[in-house]
């Protein structure tokens, strides 16, 4: 019932982000060529596909590897762009019809590394977060990273952790030594 003001707040918040080189950038590049050239893609064969960008959209014209964020309405929820880790500053919304279809939705990947709810009901948001399938579970903020807190994926989105004492432990080899008797 939300979808198009979430589309709207989400192309504002997109399009007031300044992209380019520079300390008064917000936003830089995409650090390789490989990567560009992958988003770029996905969001031109998501475009073709039916979908429409109401934030960005194209590359950034000029030298670099600058794509600003973007914001995709009306993908098919079986589009690459959709059903894969792209990595790039994009984001697809889709609407749904009721809380189960979007769990199963974000669940039906084989990718998990993180997902975030957003919610005016902060506690509702935080029940359907903990069903999701992801290393990182955001409710009403996403991409938020402190030192001490663990970051790794579900599924095919990594091994293991970083950061936090779970990241230090990825460090440490245990031994347990078993003494019978005697």
């Amino acid at each position: 019932s939300i979808y198009m003001d979430a589309l709207e707040a989400f192309a504002a918040v997109a399009d007031s982000i300044q992209v380019g080189p520079g300390e008064d950038a917000q936003m830089g590049p995409l650090i390789t060529r490989p990567q560009y050239e992958r988003v770029s893609r996905l969001v031109a064969e998501a475009l073709a596909g039916g979908a429409r960008a109401v934030a960005g959209g194209a590359p950034v014209d000029g030298p670099g590897f600058y794509f600003p964020p973007t914001v995709i309405a009306d993908a098919d929820v079986d589009a690459e762009l959709v059903a894969e880790e792209q990595f790039g500053p994009v984001l697809p919304i889709l609407p749904y019809d009721d809380v189960e279809e979007a769990v199963a939705r974000a669940n039906g990947t084989m990718y998990g590394l993180c997902g975030s709810v957003w919610g005016a009901d902060g506690e509702r948001a935080q029940a359907v977060a903990e069903r999701l399938e992801c290393g990182v579970a955001y409710v009403n903020a996403h991409g938020e990273l402190l030192p001490q807190m663990p970051f790794g994926g579900a599924k095919w989105s990594g091994i293991g952790v970083e950061n936090g004492a779970d990241g230090l432990l990825e460090y440490t080899e245990r031994q347990l030594v078993f003494r019978g008797k005697g």
